[in-house]
C-alpha cells in the first residue's frame, strides 16, 4: 500500500496553492494506490484457500496494517539518519541501529498476540469462531508477522540508499514501501495459509513461530537495561495495541462483507475482493492528507482548533475526496477487467457499489481525520507517533463499514 507522506509534505508546503494545484499533487499520489490490486489479485486467486478457514478473511486487515510497523521503523531511521546517531550502512552501525531494530522485533510479536486475541474475541461473539480456531489463527499470525519482518530490510535499505542519495527519507521511503509492504505480506499470508492445509506446513508454520519467540526473549534479556530501547517500546506499544483493536473489528466488518458479497453478487464477487486493498489504502491517504494538513494549518495558526473551523479546511477536503473518487472508479474498472466481468448489469452494480461506499466512507473519513488532528493537536500529541497510524486504522474501518452498508443497501432495496 501506498501511503501519501510524501505528497503530505508537498501540500504541507504548499498550502496557498489553489484548489485545482491541491487535486492534481493528490491524484498524482492517490494514483499509487491502484498498485494494491496486486494484494487483492492474490486474494482472489486463492479464495479457495481462504474458504477452508471461518477466521481467514478477519484476519487479513490486520496483516496488513504492518505497513504502521514500517512506518514507525523508517521514522526513527529518518530522524535518526538526519541526527547522526545511525550510519547509512548495514556493518559497523552504531547501537541505536540494532536497538531499533530489536524493538521493531518485539513489537511485531506482540502485535501480532494482540491481535489473534482479539480477533478470537471478535470472531467468538460476531463470525461463530470458537477457541479451538485459536491455536491455528495464533500459530498464522504470528509465523506471517515474523515473515513479514524480512520486509524490514528492504525499508532499512531504502532509507539508507535515499539518505546517500541527499534524498530526504522522510518524503521518499514510506510511499515506497508502503504499497510493497502490503503486497509482500500478502504473500507470506497466502503462503502460510497453504502450509496449514497439510501436516508438514504445520510444523514449518510452529517453528517459524517458535523461532520469532526465542529471538524476542533473548533480545528482550539482553537489552532489558538499554532505557532507549525500553523507552521505544513504551512509547509505540499503547498506539500499536490500539491500532491492533481497530483492524481487529475491521477484520470482522470485513469477514461479513466477504459472507454477504459472495452469497448477494456472486457475479462481482471476485471483483470486490480484487479491489479492497486498493479502496482501503485509498481511503487511509486520504485520512492522512486531511489529517496533515489539518495538523500544519493549526501549527501555523490558519486554523482554530475547534471542529467548526473545518469550513476552513474545504479546499483540501474537496480535493481529496475528487481524487479519491477519480482513483476508485479507475480501480473499480481495473478489477473487473482482471476478474473479465463483460455483463453490464454486473459492471453497473459494481460501479454502484464503490461509488456510493466512496461518498459514505470520504465523509466519515473527513470528520474522523479532522476530529483526531483537532484533539491531537489540544493534547500536544505527536503526528508521526499518535495520529497518523490512528486516521489509518480508522479510516480503513470506515472504508469497509461503507462498503458492507452500501451492499446491504444495493441487495435489499
Amino acid at each position: 500500500m501506498v501511503n501519501v507522506k510524501g505528497a503530505n509534505e508537498i501540500q504541507n508546503g504548499s498550502l496557498s496553492e489553489g484548489f485545482l494545484g491541491i487535486f492534481k499533487q493528490t491524484t498524482v499520489a492517490y494514483l499509487f494506490d491502484i498498485t494494491g490490486l496486486i494484494a487483492g489479485f492474490l486474494i482472489a486467486n486463492q479464495l479457495h484457500v481462504f474458504r477452508l478457514y471461518p477466521w481467514a478473511f478477519a484476519l487479513y486487515p490486520a496483516l496488513i496494517s504492518t505497513r504502521i510497523i514500517n512506518g514507525l521503523l523508517s521514522g526513527r531511521l529518518s530522524t535518526a539518519l538526519h541526527l547522526g546517531t545511525i550510519n547509512p550502512q548495514f556493518s559497523g552501525n552504531t547501537t541505536a541501529f540494532h536497538r531499533l531494530i530489536h524493538a521493531i522485533i518485539v513489537l511485531t510479536l506482540i502485535t501480532s498476540l494482540v491481535v489473534s486475541v482479539i480477533s478470537l474475541f471478535f470472531g467468538y461473539l460476531l463470525l461463530g469462531i470458537t477457541i479451538t480456531d485459536f491455536p491455528a489463527m495464533l500459530s498464522v499470525m504470528v509465523s506471517t508477522f515474523a515473515l513479514g519482518l524480512l520486509f524490514s530490510l528492504v525499508t532499512i535499505k531504502v532509507a539508507f540508499f535515499s539518505f546517500k542519495r541527499g534524498l530526504d527519507p522522510d518524503i521518499v521511503v514510506y510511499p515506497i514501501i508502503a504499497t510493497s509492504a502490503s503486497i509482500f505480506i500478502t504473500i507470506c499470508y497466502v503462503g502460510v495459509l497453504n502450509l496449514l492445509s497439510f501436516l508438514p506446513g504445520k510444523f514449518v508454520i510452529l517453528a517459524i513461530g517458535f523461532a520469532q519467540v526465542i529471538l524476542v526473549l533473548y533480545l528482550l534479556l539482553k537489552d532489558k537495561q538499554e532505557p532507549r530501547f525500553l523507552r521505544f517500546i513504551r512509547e509505540s506499544l499503547l498506539m500499536l495495541m490500539l491500532v491492533a483493536a481497530i483492524v481487529t473489528l475491521t477484520g470482522t466488518v470485513f469477514s461479513g462483507l466477504s459472507k454477504l458479497a459472495e452469497k448477494e453478487i456472486a457475479v462481482i464477487y471476485p471483483a470486490l475482493i480484487t479491489a479492497y486493498p486498493a479502496l482501503i489504502n485509498n481511503a487511509s491517504n486520504v485520512g492522512l492528507v486531511i489529517g496533515s494538513t489539518a495538523n500544519t494549518k493549526l501549527a501555523l495558526g490558519l486554523l482554530k482548533p475547534k471542529f467548526s473551523s473545518i469550513v476552513n479546511h474545504a479546499k483540501n477536503i474537496t480535493s481529496s475526496w475528487l481524487a479519491s473518487f477519480l482513483v476508485f472508479i479507475i480501480s473499480a474498472l481495473i478489477s473487473l477487467a482482471i476478474n473479465r466481468v463483460s455483463s453490464l448489469p454486473s459492471i453497473s452494480d459494481f460501479i454502484e457499489l464503490i461509488l456510493l461506499s466512496n461518498i459514505i466512507a470520504v465523509i466519515g473519513i473527513g470528520i474522523m481525520s479532522y476530529g483526531i488532528a483537532i484533539l491531537a493537536f489540544r493534547r500536544g500529541l505527536s503526528p508521526e507517533r499518535f495520529v497518523i497510524p490512528l486516521e489509518t486504522s480508522f479510516a480503513t474501518m470506515i472504508t469497509s463499514a461503507a462498503l458492507l452498508v452500501t451492499l446491504l443497501l444495493i441487495t435489499f432495496h
